[in-house]
């Protein structure tokens, strides 16, 4: 038995992952056990966790890989160094950040209980795009594919174009420091008064209430397509000049202003956090990411020219928009699409012990990766155990009972919090760890926000859906089981469900299959026999943190919100006449 923790550490969204012989066995996010969202610093509980959970002590690993490694383009590095030096404050962290990087294995064994000497895992250090394109490629049902990574920044470059051949990755290209769509979004999200870590997707949710047309121009001459790919106008940045005030340690990772005052003479004054989203603020969206889009496609026009495959794989941070996403198999010659589920940096912890297995291990492939249920799960005992501690009951139904009845309640447009087995891994929920409610109700988004979710108006909620149906709801039925693409609702369909149906006519899908996760779509199917729609409204089960990990944590998010209805397994859970 060969055993692999993939970790990706001291970066936003820290996580860990266990591959087994080349199986991925266990991964989940570090917010998910310690309650602090986009959780920074080390996985420990994480860690923890996987190696619980699989039955391996740590002393038992063969192989630690983290998607990082400081001496990845350190020609390109030091040469810009050299050439722009940077700020002493920004070079201390930096080098702070560096040196935890590599000691990983002091780290591990000090957050197991270890001695360093106790453990015989060998270190992997995995450059970060290549953690990506591993996470992208290798758990793909495709045995040939582009592989294409964008984000931010990891280990200086911002985008890596590679092919995918069996069981081995051929780098193609780069983007390196200081050019990088992320940022690019990063920075006008910035603007628009969303400062903190991941906001760029209610910027992606804000965009279809405004005209692009207006401030589009002016946002194109921030990013330069004349090449394969692209460079900033870095006129209106600052993170090449004077660094990125960033927070990694412990606890939300936190990213200083990177836009310049040039921004702001060319959009006009930026939004003050929480001050009124006005009509200029749409229209700022949505010329974003009309620009993101197409800087996207044509770094995706230029990876099926230079690979001729008709498959994509897809990671980092920027693959997250979904309404780019859902443009690719219409607007460029890729048929096929794959994007795992944690996309985003967490996913660089699969990627990393991915990259070991089949490349330095040079073992072949026979693991895809159909769900993201690879999670925490919990017995009946817990359950109870969580509610007479809250002092709630409730009834156990068998299955052929629980489904109808569940699904009686959300037509009759009550809001249920359904918690099932494994939790998810990346940053949907998809039926395991989700609030479920009537999409065909026009005041439901109203009511989710008023109640429970207390979020901006503008963000929408996702539809899930039997994944045999998804062409007679949507434009589109290339399935997308992790919600990461979005598509336009059908005309004859959107006064149907109008809670799912976005401003502009779409809606961020979860395509739902029987043999992949059947207590889910059993859920849904047992919907449509009472109402005709074999469609929810999905949201992620949380109010304003993590999304639940435990019974315990479901217990308090239902009793703190507003939710008439709590599914722990098969017991069922009404909300307390005594509590409001």
């Amino acid at each position: 038995m060969t055993t692999i923790l993939g970790l990706n550490a001291f970066h936003g969204d820290a996580a860990a992952a266990l591959v087994v012989d080349g199986v991925l066995v266990a991964a989940a996010e570090e917010e998910r056990f310690n309650r602090v969202k986009h959780c920074a610093g080390f996985p420990t509980l994480a860690a923890a966790w996987c190696l619980a959970d699989a039955g391996v002590a740590p002393t038992e690993l063969d192989h630690i890989a983290i998607g990082r490694d400081v001496k990845a383009n350190a020609g390109a590095k030091l040469r810009y160094s050299l050439r722009h030096p940077p700020a002493p404050s920004y070079l201390f962290a930096r080098l702070k950040n560096a040196a935890s990087v590599r000691d990983v294995r002091s780290r591990v064994a000090l957050d197991l209980g270890l001695d360093p000497a106790e453990l015989r895992a060998d270190v992997h250090h995995v450059e970060h795009h290549l953690a990506h394109a591993a996470s992208a490629f290798y758990v793909s049902p495709f045995d040939e594919a582009a592989v294409l990574t964008i984000d931010g920044f990891g280990d200086y470059a911002s985008m890596m174009l590679a092919h995918g051949n069996d069981s081995s990755l051929e780098v193609l290209d780069r983007v390196l420091f200081p050019h990088s769509l992320g940022l690019l979004y990063t920075a006008v999200t910035q603007w628009l008064g969303f400062p903190h870590y991941g906001d760029e997707g209610k910027v992606m949710g804000l965009a279809p209430y405004g005209d692009p047309t207006r401030y589009v121009e002016k946002v194109r001459d921030l990013v330069d397509l004349t090449g394969p790919f692209f460079r900033l106008n870095l006129r209106y940045f600052t993170h090449h000049s004077k660094g990125v005030a960033m927070t990694w340690d412990d606890g939300s990772p936190t990213i200083g202003r990177i836009f310049s005052p040039e921004l702001e003479r060319l959009l006009g004054p930026a939004r003050v956090p929480k001050s009124e989203v006005t009509e200029v603020h749409h229209d700022v969206a949505a010329a974003l990411q009309r620009v993101l889009e197409e800087a996207y496609l044509h770094c995706v026009n230029t990876a099926h020219a230079r690979t001729g495959s008709p498959r994509l794989c897809l990671a980092g941070g920027v693959a997250l928009n979904a309404v780019a996403n859902g443009m690719i198999r219409q607007q460029t010659g890729f048929e096929e699409i794959y994007v795992q589920p944690a996309a985003g940096d967490s996913g660089t912890a699969v990627g990393a012990a991915f990259r070991v297995w089949h490349e330095t291990l040079g073992k072949p492939r026979s693991y895809v990766m159909r769900h993201a249920y690879t999670g925490p799960a919990f017995t009946d005992a817990d359950y109870v155990a969580a509610l007479t501690d809250a002092k709630l009951t409730g009834d156990l139904l068998a299955d052929e009972d629980l489904f109808p009845a569940v699904a009686e309640r959300i037509a009759a447009g009550e809001v249920v919090g359904w918690f099932q087995g494994r939790m998810e891994f990346g940053p949907r929920a998809l039926g395991h760890r989700s609030i479920v409610a009537d999409p065909r109700r026009g005041d439901m988004k109203d009511i989710l926000n008023a109640r429970i979710k207390h979020r901006e108006p503008f963000r929408p909620f996702a539809p899930s859906l039997l994944a045999e149906r998804a062409g007679d709801w949507f434009e589109q039925d290339y399935t997308s089981p992790f919600m990461v693409m979005v598509y336009k609702t059908r005309v004859e369909k959107r006064a149907e469900i109008p809670a799912v149906n976005h401003i502009d006519d779409t809606g961020r899908l979860q395509t739902v299959e029987r043999d992949v996760e059947p207590r889910y779509y059993a859920l849904i199917e047992a919907f449509e026999t009472l109402t005709g729609v074999p469609i929810l409204l999905n949201t992620s089960f949380n109010e304003n943190e993590p999304i639940v990990t435990s019974p315990r944590d479901a217990v308090d998010c239902f009793l703190k919100t507003k939710m008439d209805v709590l599914v722990l397994g098969n017991r069922v859970v009404r909300r307390p006449t005594q509590i409001p």
